[in-house]
């Protein structure tokens, strides 16, 4: 049994740094993007994209879908996008016998992996379209509700919020993404590669190497990996000292913030620290694992009051001062 769980575990770290492999042919640097993107398509959830324009946030997007053998629909969204175009509406249609009925057309969310470019310059009516979506792998029209297919990965990017003509999402979105990922400047050495690259004859095409069945099978492997009951409560500890006036609160939590990370924080921690763990070669999960992906599970699920908003204190530093003041034991047992 431990040598067959020794082989699943490094066929997926394979098949992981083969799907890093393929994306990188096209993407220049952000590694830890690219691996916390694939983090998120493992552990079954929605990644959040943040970087002003042109950093290659929606041609990672394009690649990642270009690696694996999944459908892909690219979503642009702008202040006159409509609900009923994302989700799809009912159409009235002859039959052949000459009668006229409702017919269901899908909408560009019925795809594997959705690419929601831009998704706060619409209206928050239409980003809120794909709660649902996003939730219940589900989407209702009228009466009827229409179940998508899995794998199912909702891909958003947008500008930072300062930027003109852009709509905040509203805290119920934000909450659905499992990680929401910053994505800076290149280097000087990864601009000098962009360039030649994109301004040289230069041809490089990501090749197909995974499908939904593969993917499937590797995201059941990420639930079976043990997590230890000290180390689940560390990850519950670190989501509850974001409560402002909560039992484990830390001081900055109480200072600057008004809500803190849902439980989807604590079940993010987790799943993420799985695949870390596997990652690394272990079944089973380390403090350090969980520590690892605090940052882009929590990062926007923590929502600042006045004060923290007027001296400008990002949730980075609020989460990083917790993940140094929150012992990793309270050397209690817990199971």
């Amino acid at each position: 049994m431990a040598i067959e769980i020794e082989e699943r575990t490094k066929e997926f770290r394979t098949d992981f740094e083969v799907l890093q492999r393929e994306i990188s042919k096209i993407i220049v640097g952000h590694a830890e993007v690219i691996e916390s993107v694939l983090i998120a398509l493992f552990s079954g959830g929605h990644c959040l994209l943040e970087g002003v324009p042109g950093l290659g946030k929606t041609l990672l997007v394009r690649s990642l879908s270009r690696s694996l053998d999944l459908t892909f629909s690219r979503i642009q969204f702008t202040p006159d996008l409509m609900p009923a175009d994302i989700m799809g509406t009912d159409l009235v249609v002859e039959e052949t016998d000459g009668r006229r009925a409702f017919k269901f057309q899908p909408g560009p969310v019925f795809a594997n992996i959705i690419l929601a470019d831009e998704i706060n310059r619409a209206t928050p009516k239409t980003q809120s379209a794909l709660l649902e979506a996003m939730q219940e792998q589900s989407v209702t029209v009228g009466r009827e509700t229409y179940d998508l297919s899995e794998p199912f990965l909702v891909m958003a990017t947008q500008n930072p919020i300062e930027m003109e003509g852009t709509y905040p999402l509203p805290e119920a979105q934000v909450d659905r993404f499992f990680f929401k990922l910053i994505v800076h400047y290149s280097n000087r050495d990864e601009l000098a590669q962009i360039l030649r690259r994109t301004t040289e004859d230069v041809v490089l095409e990501a090749q197909k190497v995974m499908d939904a069945a593969q993917i499937a099978v590797w995201k059941q492997l990420v639930r079976e990996v043990p997590i230890a009951g000290h180390v689940r409560d560390y990850a519950v500890r670190l989501v509850m000292a974001t409560h402002p006036e909560g039992d484990l609160a830390v001081g900055i939590a109480n200072r600057y913030v008004r809500y803190g990370a849902s439980p989807r924080g604590a079940q993010a921690l987790v799943l993420a620290g799985k695949v870390k763990a596997l990652l690394a070669g272990r079944y089973n999960v380390s403090f350090n694992d969980i520590q690892a992906v605090a940052l882009p599970a929590l990062r926007h699920r923590i929502i600042l009051n006045f004060e923290g908003e007027a001296e400008g204190v990002s949730t980075d530093t609020i989460i990083e001062t917790i993940l140094n003041e929150i012992p990793e034991s309270t050397g209690e047992e817990y199971g």
